[in-house]
């Protein structure tokens, strides 16, 4: 008997399930930007992170942009993160007890991840295929924003302290803009955000902090050696946009005294505690997670108000003390963004918080009229739980703001180094950043 004929017959099996429809929305939107390259190039995680893998990118994806020579926008590589699992999950769920036992994390990842990385990395002449360390780089970025639970909108920075591709390179931060190529995707599980990463040195990193992000995005669009109007990465750029530019100084320091800066808060190296000013102890600021914070390389991560709310609104449950008076300790690397808290916030009417990165303290330095604050001019001190709120008054703005002036040139100081107000019943100590 014919063994083929004793077996039973019927339409043939689809072993490879249909592409989910969320996911789809976003591979279209890729083959219309890149229509020759059905099948590119893909950098994937071995084990996926909702089975319990390291990197929570399922796939990036790498393609070769021509540019446009006309608009100075030169050829590069095109990067772009797919998060393939949490439109398939969500699809293909089923009732086997591993599944059920990944739902929660799944649904984590669904409402944390909601944008798409994206990369820009001029192509070198000699290239003919696209260098993988960036694919490195999302994944970093990526696992910082699931575990803080913070998200990445454009005009954030980020202080990575070390050259991108860990060469020799002066391109050692980023900073976050849209993707102009492919700016928001509408899926049938809700809208989708390209957030593109651009390379930028240490002197850009500080004009961003001191004034905003978008504004020197601005600048970098009208330069086109420092990235041009697609904002790409050059890791050879030897010169900043200031090097570049002689008015681009002038043009920060006007937008910075016109309008403030837009920069509300930093992870850092922090603590607080109640005491009296006059008997300072140094408090140290690492714990067990130090070591994993500082490979990170984002003390310095921006907090959109938006990031700052679950914390705040845990914080309200928790009782509510006020104290006669605090010692405030920062590491160098935050305290050095003192200045602009005070000059660039305070002053004009507004707050700026530090968020520990080693727990869920955080310290809030308040102009009088913030609204909803909880400190005022009989109680300059308040805390909820580990939030502190320290009331500036314009007076204090003012004497801070000359005082804090050394820590322009933080690698001239010697450390601790303790700021006091005894009438104030404040103090700040700025501490190494390793202690």
């Amino acid at each position: 008997m014919d063994e083929a004929a004793s077996l039973p017959h019927g339409p043939p099996m689809n072993i490879l399930p249909p592409t989910p429809a969320g996911l789809e929305s976003l591979y279209s939107l890729c083959r219309k930007i890149y229509p020759d390259q059905v099948n590119p190039l893909q950098v994937t995680a071995l084990l996926k992170y909702w089975l319990g893998g390291p990197d929570p990118l399922d796939y990036i994806s790498m393609y070769a942009n021509p540019g446009i020579p006309q608009e100075n926008i030169p050829p590069h590589w095109h990067y772009i993160r797919i998060k393939k699992y949490y439109f398939a999950v969500l699809v293909y769920q089923t009732s086997t007890e591993m599944v059920e036992s990944m739902t929660f994390q799944v649904l984590k990842v669904c409402l944390v991840l909601d944008f798409e990385l994206t990369f820009r990395l001029k192509r070198e002449p000699e290239e003919t295929a696209p260098p993988t360390w960036p694919a490195t780089l999302m994944q970093s970025l990526a696992k910082y924003v699931f575990h803080s639970g913070n998200t990445l909108c454009s005009g954030d920075h980020v202080s990575w302290h070390c050259a991108l591709d860990n060469s020799e390179s002066r391109i050692q931060h980023m900073l976050m803009t849209t993707d102009l190529q492919l700016k928001t995707a509408h899926t049938p599980f809700g809208s989708v955000d390209f957030i593109q990463i651009v390379g930028i040195c240490a002197e850009e990193l500080k004009a961003a902090q001191q004034w905003n992000g978008a504004g020197i995005l601005n600048m970098i669009t009208r330069i086109p050696s420092a990235g041009g109007p697609w904002h790409l990465t050059d890791m050879r750029r030897g010169e900043s946009i200031f090097e570049l530019d002689l008015n681009a100084h002038e043009e920060v320091d006007r937008g910075f005294e016109l309008e403030g800066s837009n920069l509300s808060g930093v992870s850092a190296r922090c603590s607080w505690a109640e005491q009296d000013p006059s008997r300072i102890e140094i408090s140290h600021l690492k714990d067990k997670t130090d070591e994993h914070n500082e490979d990170m390389r984002l003390s310095q991560f921006q907090h959109s108000l938006q990031g700052n709310r679950g914390v705040l609104e845990s914080a309200e449950l928790l009782h509510v003390k006020k104290l006669e008076g605090v010692h405030l300790i920062f590491n160098l690397e935050a305290g050095s963004l003192l200045p602009l808290a005070i000059r660039g916030r305070v002053r004009h009417g507004r707050h700026f918080t530090f968020k520990s990165v080693l727990g869920e303290t955080a310290i809030t330095l308040v102009a009088h009229s913030v609204t909803g604050i909880l400190v005022d001019s009989e109680n300059p001190f308040v805390a909820q739980g580990s939030w502190l709120q320290v009331l500036i008054p314009d007076d204090l703005a003012q004497d801070m703001a000359v005082t804090f002036q050394v820590l322009a040139s933080p690698e001239a100081l010697s450390l601790p180094k303790t700021f006091s107000w005894p009438d104030r019943k404040l103090s700040i100590t700025i501490v190494a950043d390793k202690v």
